[in-house]
């Protein structure tokens, strides 16, 4: 298969799914190496990035998705109906950053960091699918685990979790007593 017949049928792909494709499944579909479907994604979004093309090819782990630009929003908002803006309260944004940093976690291991019930927080997180149930942990009563969604990665602009920022040990310290003195309990995180 010549390489401008792997481009058109990945830009065929990814145009009619819709939703990202992983990059296996796309190297299987045309009976090629995974480096070679890789190389033929690059390649495409450097041709959208060299004419100037309203469309873009993001990465998200090992799948990739055709989208718009983020430029070209404000002609698409002309047309179609603005999509509800999802609204992260603080909340929500603490009990999504114990889950993407833990991950997996429990809704007791969010409990644990947070001090407070979250079961809120979480089915709001479920519903904007940023987090999603990824198992159940070996523990009595089998609790359901949470981790983050491929559209978690996609609301925050990174690729793979890998570009969480690093957790500092001694600012964790500092948080553990300072929390420790508020509750007047010592706590095991």
């Amino acid at each position: 298969m010549e390489e401008r017949d792997i481009t058109a049928a990945i830009e065929a792909i990814l145009f009619a799914m819709g939703n990202s494709v992983e990059i296996s499944q796309i190297a299987e579909a045309l009976e090629i190496e995974e480096d070679r479907a890789w190389q033929a994604v690059e390649s495409l979004n450097q041709r959208y990035r060299e004419n100037g093309s309203g469309l873009q090819i993001h990465r998200y782990d090992d799948a990739v998705q055709l989208s718009t630009r983020a430029d070209q929003y404000k002609y698409l908002i002309k047309i179609a109906k603005v999509p509800k803006k999802q609204v992260l309260t603080n909340a929500l944004l603490e009990t999504l950053s114990i889950i993407a940093f833990k991950q997996p976690a429990t809704r007791m291991d969010v409990e644990h960091v947070r001090g407070v019930n979250s079961d809120h927080a979480i089915n709001k997180l479920v519903a904007y699918d940023l987090v999603e149930e990824v198992g159940r942990k070996e523990a009595p009563g089998r609790p359901l685990l949470f981790g983050t969604t491929e559209q978690f990665l996609r609301t925050f602009g990174i690729e793979s979790l890998d570009e969480l920022p690093e957790t500092d040990a001694v600012k964790m310290e500092e948080f553990r007593q300072e929390a420790e003195e508020e509750a007047g309990t010592r706590l095991d995180i």
